[in-house]
């Protein structure tokens, strides 16, 4: 055999022995799933066929060729079949009743073939052709056989392209890795043809077929089957294993064997301990990605239950704005003397609190109401060029009464010249309104301060006290929803943490923010917003 002929034998064997070295792989390591088990049957037929290839091709005689020729025949019937039901498995559509039916339909062909395969009528003889003395000579069943060899091949990579398109991620890639060894191997297998048929052409791309087996397994791994670190770990300790046994074996005196036994024994353990690692990180990495996950879809369900419970909020503040108002319309009435004097200081102060009371249901109802708003992404801004310096002084005036009845000095500090500004002068109103009663709903005695000035490129409101004072932690969460300082809670125990976070929110929708300082706890604290000169109209 002259050397040109020695590649279509080693060319078979190279495929033999990649198909073997995986297949024992997933023996060892991924049996015990469908797909490994799937892929483990591809594998092996590829490996049979393989065989049997490369025995045949070394045959010395007619008899000895022809057993070859219809052994490696058993396998190549398994290795199109094998391939399209790992396809299905791996598409996750071998459940389906269809692919059920057509893929039992396909197995009884193939085991007609192997039943054709014991006799003349699948492959009939040996004869000598091109570069071979012994080639196969097809039998009337074989071209019905290939017909259906190349059906398996073309429905399964029209199964893959139609994944191919509409998957996304990793099982993107392992369609188009399939896809790319299904046209390789069909391109170079196909050359092993023509010549059963008389066409001079000898089966140079047989060797692709290896190729086939590699990207079919690549992208296995890529399918998250097995991790392709733990595979090139234990296949690189598995390599250099060979290589020193075998430097072992050729040892030449009792100083080498000894010497090189040391280098197996300490390779073997440097291998255990290497492969354990990689293994021990793609658990941990497994395990955090399943962490993740899970994480993932916990915060989803409580978005879902956030969103939920604003629905409900937003329903029920709705429903009580109603009654609420109803009630403070009759009381003022009955305040006003619309339904008669009224003679009895008793009931006069019993109203004056069922209106306050009120009053500050109301104020938590249209808190809620913004926050549902806000969190629906409802709210609706309506910006208008605004003197702040005006809205300033009309709340000192609607200030100075309360903080005056609780003993506070009230100072005010307002600069001149101040430009119009464009903003939603409701909400800003309401924000400046809440530092103020914040200020004087928590300082006992003492005083607060009202600022309004220009510094930069921001016009700057603060509201300073020397109130109750917050902590480090308070400064941190104080504009989180439902958030209350624990000092504030000794307070009042009325309030629910809506107010700042709706302020928050407020001056956010303006490309300003909110800040907030204190020395302390009961040294008082700084609580106010800026906006950018750039709204200036």
């Amino acid at each position: 055999m002259n050397s040109s002929i020695w590649f279509f034998p080693a060319s078979a064997l190279i495929n033999a022995v990649i198909s073997t070295v995986f297949g024992f792989y997933l023996i060892f390591t991924g049996f015990n799933k469908r797909v490994a088990r799937h892929l483990l049957f591809f594998c092996v037929s590829a490996a049979a066929w393989s065989y049997g290839y490369f025995f045949w091709q070394i045959s010395t005689n007619a008899d000895s060729a022809l057993f070859w020729a219809r052994a490696l025949m058993f396998g190549a019937i398994f290795t199109s079949i094998s391939y399209l039901h790992l396809v299905l498995v791996f598409l996750k559509l071998d459940t389906l009743k269809f692919y059920k039916i057509t893929i039992a339909i396909f197995y009884v062909f193939s085991l007609f073939w192997v039943i054709a395969n014991f006799t003349p009528y699948f492959v009939a003889g040996v004869t000598a052709r091109s570069y071979f003395k012994f080639w196969p000579l097809p039998g009337p069943f074989y071209t019905p056989y290939l017909v259906a060899f190349f059906a398996h091949v073309v429905y399964a990579s029209v199964l893959l392209f139609k994944n191919y398109r509409q998957s996304r991620g990793s099982q993107k890639i392992s369609s188009f890795l399939l896809l790319i060894g299904l046209v390789v191997a069909f391109i170079g297998g196909s050359t092993n043809y023509p010549l059963w048929y008389g066409i001079d052409i000898a089966p140079w791309g047989n060797v692709l077929v290896g190729v086939y087996v590699v990207l079919t397994v690549y992208a296995m791994l890529k399918y998250k089957l097995m991790d392709i670190k733990v595979v090139s770990a234990e296949l690189f300790t598995g390599l250099l294993a060979i290589i020193l046994l075998t430097d072992l074996f050729l040892s030449k005196n009792s100083t080498e064997i000894l010497f090189r036994t040391l280098v197996v024994a300490a390779f073997g353990v440097f291998g255990i301990m290497l492969i354990r690692s990689v293994r021990r990180e793609v658990q941990r990495r497994e395990e955090t990605q399943k962490l993740a996950e899970q994480l993932k879809e916990a915060n989803a369900k409580l978005q879902e239950l956030d969103k939920l419970k604003s629905e409900f909020l937003s329903i029920s503040a709705h429903q009580l704005r109603t009654p609420l108002t109803v009630i403070k319309g009759y009381v003022s009435m009955i305040q006003e003397g619309d339904y008669g004097k009224l003679n009895n200081p008793k009931i006069e102060m019993v109203l004056d609190n069922v209106y306050k009371s009120n009053e500050h249901l109301i104020y938590l109802v249209n808190d809620f109401l913004d926050v549902s708003r806000i969190e629906g992404g409802r709210t609706s801004y309506t910006f208008v060029k605004t003197d702040l310096k005006k809205v300033a002084e009309e709340l000192v005036t609607e200030i100075s009464l309360p903080a005056k009845e609780k003993g506070l000095q009230f100072k005010v500090a307002i600069a001149k010249n101040l430009p119009n500004i464009t903003v939603d002068m409701e909400k800003i109103r309401n924000v400046m309104l809440n530092f103020l009663t914040n200020a004087i709903k928590y300082t006992p005695k003492g005083w607060l301060k009202m600022e309004l000035f220009i510094k930069g490129r921001q016009i700057i409101y603060q509201v300073s006290d020397n109130g109750i004072g917050l902590t480090k932690f308070d400064l941190e969460n104080v504009f989180q929803k439902f958030y209350r300082a624990e000092e504030a809670k000794k307070i009042t125990a009325t309030g629910v943490g809506l107010g700042l976070f709706v302020v928050k929110k407020f001056i956010e929708a303006h490309d300003g923010e909110v800040f907030v300082t204190s020395p302390g706890p009961g040294q008082g604290a700084t609580f106010g917003f800026k906006l950018p000169i750039k709204r200036v109209g």
